[in-house]
C-alpha cells in the first residue's frame, strides 16, 4: 500500500455538483442561484449583522460609557481577613493563594479596614494609606515585589 493508492471507502463520498457546466448537469444557466438579485451576484455574500436594510442595532442604540485602557484591576485583600495569622508571617502572593484568599492572577492591593494584632510582612503591589498605618502600628512592614523588565 502506498499513500497515492489510498481511497475513501466505497459510497462514503459523493461527487461535487458541477455548477455552471451546461444544461446537461442540471445546474447550468444560473448555477442554482436563481434569477438576479444580490445573492445571484459574484461576491454577493450578506454579512451576519445585516438586517435587511433597516437601521442596524449598533446604530439604533445610543453610545454609553467609557472603558479606561489604563485602569488596573486589583485583587483586594482586607486586613480583617488576616487577623488570625501568626506573628512574623510573610504574606505574599503564594501564601494568599495557598490560603485561598486570592484566586486569579493580577496585582494585589491591601486595604486597611481593621487593626492588626501581630506584626506581619506583606509583599503586595499596592496598599491603601489606612492599611500602611495599621501594619506599621502593629510593627510590620509592606514591601513591593521586584518589577520584571528594565533595571
Amino acid at each position: 500500500m502506498r499513500i497515492g493508492s489510498i481511497r475513501p471507502a466505497s459510497g462514503s463520498t459523493r461527487p461535487t455538483k458541477r455548477r455552471g457546466k451546461g444544461s446537461a448537469t442540471g445546474l447550468g444557466g444560473t448555477s442554482g442561484r436563481g434569477h438576479k438579485g444580490h445573492k445571484a451576484r459574484t461576491g454577493g455574500k450578506i454579512p451576519s449583522w445585516f438586517e435587511g436594510g433597516q437601521m442596524p442595532i449598533q446604530r439604533r442604540l445610543p453610545k454609553r460609557g467609557f472603558k479606561n485602557p489604563g485602569h488596573v484591576e486589583f485583587q483586594v485583600v482586607n486586613l480583617s481577613r488576616l487577623m488570625e495569622v501568626a506573628a512574623n508571617t510573610t504574606v505574599d502572593r503564594a501564601w494568599l493563594k495557598a490560603e485561598r484568599i486570592i484566586r486569579r492572577p493580577g496585582p494585589i492591593k491591601l486595604l486597611g479596614n481593621a487593626d492588626l494584632k501581630s506584626p506581619l510582612t506583606f509583599v503586595v503591589d499596592a496598599a491603601s494609606a489606612t492599611a500602611r498605618a495599621a501594619v506599621e502600628k502593629a510593627g510590620g512592614r509592606i514591601d513591593s515585589p521586584q518589577k520584571k523588565g528594565k533595571v
